[in-house]
């Protein structure tokens, strides 16, 4: 896979906590092998039988950070949780999308006809086809559609990617602008000049390197802490502007950014006013329309850990946790029957269990 790299400053990063609102991106992240902790533990009749490591960070409405565990701080890719960051510099650059076909430009759909109507509409706005798409053919991600996809016949193809509501709104934006189509995935097209701008300025540092996504668009390299305070950009912001119009379609419209039985769009539902949204390999991030946000990124990518650490760090951000129990995590089964649950570490989890099962 081929790299493509941004300049990197050599002078020491200042603290980032003084970048939550600056004008000014702070130097890029360091790219190091991340230095994760303990997150989860995988507990089955009261032995850790295994333990998951990662990174997780807390932020304050003011943008303290609040607590933080592993390396917040390292050079990462959010994958698809930078989706909604993508979104807004989709809408800065004039794309008029709202409502469910906005929440379909920043989603990681399920494949369900509901998302492939979706992504049509969304083509069919630009006067275009799948064939314009330049994400790779995929199967629905959802399993239960896609094994009815494949006991139909069905083959691979873009628009039933998860990605492909994310395509579609770039080829729209594009054809708004001018701009050629072909190689709208290039990271030196100005679509994609105009959203590394857009991550810059939402995470308050400059990108520390540029890669390509599993769906074929360019990839950026931000922190975890970074992230985070995109998010609380996103939620915070002003109504009728791109980054509230994103948050307001994502939350209105939860299962259009996922799909049904997701737990991303569960969990929007469950926290009032939350904006959340994952990615591949265990990164999670949501924000409060506080400001209050949190960012997750589990190092061996399970969805396992993710979802219950995300939960207890939403709980340290002020969640109620009685909002929160449906992500207490899938029980382990022995002959059957529940005996223990992946738990977030005890400094991380804010209601210590009676048993660990």
């Amino acid at each position: 896979m081929s790299e493509h790299r941004r300049p990197q400053a050599t002078a020491p990063a200042p603290d980032p906590r003084a970048v939550m609102y600056s004008n000014s991106p702070a130097d890029p992240p360091p790219i190091r092998e991340p230095r994760h902790a303990p997150v989860a533990h995988l507990v089955r009749g009261g032995v850790v039988e295994g333990v998951h490591h990662g990174s997780v960070v807390v932020l304050d409405p003011d943008g303290e950070i609040r607590l933080q565990l592993g390396d917040i701080e390292a050079a990462c890719y959010p994958r698809s949780a930078l989706k909604p960051v993508q979104a807004v510099a989709m809408l800065r650059a004039g794309l008029p999308l709202d409502g469910e076909l906005l929440s379909l430009a920043a989603a990681s759909h399920s494949g369900e006809e509901r998302h492939l109507a979706g992504a049509r509409r969304v083509l069919e706005l630009a006067g275009l086809t799948e064939r314009d798409l330049r994400n790779v053919p995929d199967l629905p991600f959802d399993p239960v559609v896609r094994d009815s996809w494949v006991g139909q016949g069905r083959l691979p193809s873009r628009l039933a990617q998860n990605c492909s509501g994310k395509h579609a709104a770039m080829l729209y934006t594009c054809v708004l602008n001018g701009w050629s189509l072909d190689d709208y995935l290039d990271p030196g097209h100005p679509l994609q000049q105009a959203i590394a701008e857009i991550v810059e300025d939402l995470t308050g540092q400059r990108v520390a390197r540029v890669t390509v996504d599993g769906c074929g668009a360019p990839l950026f390299a931000i922190s975890l802490h970074g992230l985070a305070r995109a998010a609380a950009r996103i939620t915070t912001a002003v109504p009728g502007t791109p980054e509230a119009r994103v948050a307001d379609a994502m939350r209105e419209h939860a299962e259009m950014a996922s799909g049904s039985g997701r737990d991303v769009a569960a969990l929007m539902r469950a926290v009032p006013g939350l904006l959340a949204k994952d990615g591949f390999e265990g990164v999670q991030v949501a924000a409060r329309p506080d400001g209050s946000a949190i960012a997750v990124k589990i190092a061996d990518g399970a969805d396992r850990a993710r979802v219950p650490v995300a939960a207890a760090a939403l709980a340290r951000a002020g969640v109620a946790p009685r909002l929160l129990t449906e992500f207490a995590g899938e029980p382990l089964l022995g002959g059957g029957e529940p005996v223990g649950r992946v738990r977030p570490v005890p400094a991380l989890d804010t209601v210590p269990p009676a048993s660990h099962g």
